[in-house]
């Protein structure tokens, strides 16, 4: 067979690869949550508990500062949680509500990490009443599922349902860990500084 060098030439465009991500796209994010999860647990259950980590000028105890901290992260949490309802048309907002989603994420979880390190360090992982295990367990999974979130917020093409339901994990987690410290301390000793 013999072949026209002059020929007109047909241009083949081949259909550009696909990038399959499958189960992984989702795994490693979930695996993630686990190990930081289960980490934290584990340092805190061994760990000897120091019984303070640190303490505030003005505040009368280190559980007075944990607890107002606790209770602006919330605040804040409050504030993404509306934001998120406005990004995704829930609730009328401004144009500005994705920076108010992401400064008011970026500053409960600045506030947390102090609260976390507090209890983490002073307190350790402690199952002595259903209050203290819960706020325990939800404690590692709160910073797990925040791990995930973040790992998640860079991946494309997400199905529209998944960021929402890590981000109400992570609320609602916060939520309770909230109940189980920061009420209960204000509910039990009152509302002091």
């Amino acid at each position: 067979m013999t072949v026209d060098p002059n020929a007109a030439t047909q241009y083949f465009q081949p259909e550009p690869p696909r990038r399959t991500f499958g189960a992984a796209r989702y795994l490693v994010p979930a695996l993630v949550a686990a190990a930081v999860a289960v980490a934290l647990g584990v340092y805190g259950k061994v760990h000897d508990p120091a019984g303070t980590a640190f303490n505030l000028a003005g505040f009368s105890s280190t559980a007075a500062v944990k607890s107002w901290l606790a209770t602006t992260a919330f605040f804040f949490a409050l504030l993404q949680l509306a934001s998120a309802l406005m990004m995704y048309g829930k609730l009328p907002g401004p144009s500005w509500s994705s920076t108010l989603h992401r400064w008011s994420g970026r500053i409960a979880f600045l506030v947390a990490v102090p609260v976390a390190v507090h209890c983490l360090y002073a307190l350790g992982y402690q199952t002595y009443e259903p209050r203290v295990l819960w706020h325990s367990v939800l404690g590692c999974f709160f910073f797990g599922a925040f791990s995930a979130k973040m790992l998640l917020l860079r991946s494309e093409r997400l199905p529209g349902w998944l960021l929402p339901l890590v981000g109400g994990l992570v609320f609602t987690a916060l939520t309770v860990i909230w109940l189980t410290s920061a009420l209960w301390f204000f509910r039990t000793f009152g509302v002091t500084t």
